[in-house]
């Protein structure tokens, strides 16, 4: 086994100490930063994030420049894909990371299947992976329109980022080049079930088991009033208290992802988080989600300033944690 496996196993043991239900605190402030006049406040908006991801690994932006119709446009598609018969969205199989899944997502904190379907876009692994015109007209431009505005949010957060790490502001966009064959940053809608009647009082399975992200940075727009998003910053990972962060459409949710940790030298943590079912009087029906994970292009070597991780290419590490989750044949 090299020395790059043993890490990712140590991560993946990490991850699989974190199945209890823990406590839950108000305690922590997830916070809201502004990216207007970006170009001109780059510094300044830098050390804000850099603030806010050391503290808790996530964060909140607003005047992000998406307008509330695209992302509310977006909701839609993501609504009439899934709407599908099984047997249609079953003709685009995930494979590698890209393509529909319902319930095959085993988390190494939980050992049981998230409760969700979801649909990833990969853009150099899609080939015949889209929904024909016939079958959802409009569904593939509007989402790759969709992935393209996503991407540029990240960019620039991933700038600053950048630049706080002593790397040139373009560093991670290179890493991140939609150009290239290489890219894999995936844009994946999401589509938590409804929980039926008959379970409301026995809820034993998550919609997400606790995790960390694989990649660099995670966009997240969420739904209004469908909540259950939680976060356990490190310090508190032993403990095991989390902080929900209850969705507003208004704002883009953002979290460092174990690609970035490494490259900043655990500076910037990634940490846990989870989607807990529905408690007793709140909302039973379906939730929805979308996220984008800005992962590095398969070529890009992830380095640790000083040494700490062995270099490992981004597609190797990809490769062993989505084994990790969905089994060797995707």
């Amino acid at each position: 086994m090299n020395s790059s496996a043993t890490h990712t196993l140590h991560e993946l043991s990490k991850e699989s100490r974190m199945g209890a239900m823990g406590s839950e605190t108000t305690a922590r402030e997830v916070r809201r930063i502004s990216l207007a006049d970006f170009e001109r406040r780059r510094a300044g908006i830098a050390d804000q994030l850099w603030d806010a991801a050391v503290d808790v690994g996530f964060f909140q932006l607003t005047d992000h420049g998406l307008p509330l119709e695209a992302i509310r446009g977006a909701f839609r598609e993501a609504e009439r894909f899934f709407a599908l018969p099984d047997s249609v969205k079953a003709q685009y199989p995930l494979a590698n990371n890209a393509g529909w899944e319902s319930k095959a997502q085993v988390r190494p904190s939980t050992g049981t299947a998230d409760q969700k379907e979801s649909y990833q876009i990969t853009l150099p692994l899609m080939g015949r992976l889209f929904p024909t015109e016939e079958e959802l007209p409009g569904f593939k431009a509007a989402m790759l329109d969709f992935e393209q505005k996503s991407w540029e949010v990240g960019m620039k957060v991933l700038s600053c980022f950048a630049l706080k790490l002593g790397f040139d502001e373009d560093f991670f966009t290179r890493a991140h080049d939609k150009a290239s064959p290489e890219y894999q940053s995936t844009l994946r809608l999401l589509h938590y079930y409804a929980i039926p009647p008959e379970a409301q009082d026995k809820l034993d399975l998550w919609r997400a088991g606790a995790h960390t992200d694989f990649d660099c940075l995670t966009i997240l727009y969420q739904r209004q009033g469908q909540g259950g998003l939680q976060v356990c910053p490190g310090a508190e990972f032993e403990k095991q208290e989390w902080t929900s962060i209850p969705p507003d459409e208004d704002v883009i949710t953002c979290n460092i992802g174990d690609m970035l940790m490494r490259w900043s030298d655990d500076r910037l943590p990634s940490n846990f988080h989870r989607v807990r079912n529905p408690q007793p009087g709140e909302y039973m029906g379906p939730r929805y989600s979308i996220a984008f994970f800005c992962q590095a292009n398969r070529d890009a070597l992830i380095e640790s300033p000083s040494g700490k991780y062995p270099p490992i290419t981004a597609g190797d590490y990809l490769k062993q944690r989505i084994a990790a989750n969905f089994g060797k044949k995707y």
